[in-house]
């Protein structure tokens, strides 16, 4: 589809996560605190106005499956294998250096691996309300959150000010800002980037730890973007169909998914799932009462734990119209059950927008990458 050339400052996000391996080290020796996140629910904020430093440690790879099946069983959801795994080896310079680990119950697989966790790592759990509306499930997730607040406070011997906790909203709001201005160019048409690169972005940002630096260097790479574009660089052709990707976590090993709709004619516009859209659409309220405004817009993501999960219904339905999206498609994780069953319902939303909906289940193999290039490449033909 592209020439393949791309803006380098790419790089240094596609680098990202192998070079914070020495970046996280280095903070460590300086007696900094490093909390290992499994999920967007996990309020950083807090991390951040106590001076630790937050890192996902979510894990794409089958590298440490094997490992991890002599513990849970084979019928598992491959991204919590991969993660206990990375535990259990040793393998994840991120988990390894990690102070306190922070869990969340948006799954019956991953709440029983925490407490396999909590055996060999310093873990704490929050509880998630399955509900985003109602008054019960709003006062227990504030309480969820201040109950964070006190766990990172006596495990590091710290006391989290209002002035920490509202610079740590507000530069984070920042970063939530650029992330989105990023996404945002790809409603361009033809978009000015592939959606591989924007991959690499969206997680590589994850692992740049020097907050004013990287939201510096997105500034950056948007700028560049924008310019390029301007003065008539292409990196996609005119015509190439226009897709969302939405469902489980992507990133790693699921690439797969990427490549094969770009391969076939198609270039990913946005994603709606965890590590795209989905975390940053919605930004901190700067002057309510920091803690409540914390709990209320991490309560609203969209994930399909909640029900109903009217949110990410109403996000698709946004993101599918302000991107003109040509088609969806959904990338489920074996025995991901709650997106698999919630598979119908974007079928449905998705007929009744006329928007052509696929959805593929994979896990960290790559023994289906031509079985999946195969069928995108027959669902973009129809389009």
């Amino acid at each position: 589809m592209s020439n393949n050339i791309l803006p380098v400052d790419f790089e240094s996000f596609a680098d990202a996560r192998k070079q914070g391996f020495l970046d996280v080290k280095n903070l460590k020796d300086q007696g900094k605190k490093v909390v290992g996140m499994y999920c967007t629910y996990t309020p950083e904020e807090i991390f951040i106005a106590a001076g630790a430093v937050p890192v996902g440690i979510c894990a794409f790879s089958d590298e440490t499956i094997a490992e991890a099946e002599k513990v849970l069983p084979r019928n598992l959801c491959p991204l919590i294998k991969s993660s206990y795994g990375f535990a259990l080896t040793d393998k994840c310079p991120y988990m390894y250096f990690a102070d306190l680990v922070v869990g969340e119950t948006t799954c019956d697989g991953k709440k029983k691996m925490y407490e396999l966790l909590g055996e060999i790592k310093n873990t704490h759990v929050m509880q998630i309300p399955q509900s985003q509306f109602d008054d019960a499930s709003q006062e227990l997730w504030y309480k969820e959150v201040l109950r964070l607040k006190e766990r990172v406070e006596n495990d590091f011997g710290v006391e989290i000010t209002d002035d920490a906790i509202k610079a740590a909203i507000k530069i984070k709001n920042e970063t939530r800002n650029l992330l989105k201005e990023f996404a945002e160019l790809s409603k361009l048409d033809p978009p000015p980037i592939m959606g591989a690169e924007q991959l690499k972005l969206n997680y590589g940002q994850l692992f740049k730890f020097d907050l004013e630096a990287k939201n510096a260097e997105l500034r950056q790479m948007i700028d560049k973007v924008k310019a390029d574009y301007d003065s008539g660089v292409r990196y996609v052709p005119e015509g190439a169909k226009r897709i969302l990707v939405t469902g489980c976590p992507l990133a790693g090993v699921t690439d797969k998914v990427v490549k094969a709709i770009e391969e076939s004619g198609g270039v990913v516009v946005v994603y709606e799932n965890c590590i795209g859209y989905k975390p940053i659409a919605m930004n901190i309220d700067e002057d309510a009462e920091p803690y409540r405004a914390i709990a209320d817009r991490y309560l609203q993501i969209g994930c399909s734990v909640m029900t109903p999960n009217t949110n990410r219904y109403d996000l698709l339905t946004e993101l599918c119209r302000d991107f003109k999206v040509d088609g969806v498609v959904e990338m489920v994780l074996t025995a991901c059950h709650t997106y698999a069953i919630e598979t119908a319902n974007i079928r449905i939303l998705m007929q009744s927008q006329n928007i052509p909906f696929i959805s593929v289940e994979t896990d960290y193999s790559t023994s289906d990458a031509a079985q999946l290039k195969t069928r995108m490449a027959a669902f973009i033909e129809m389009m």
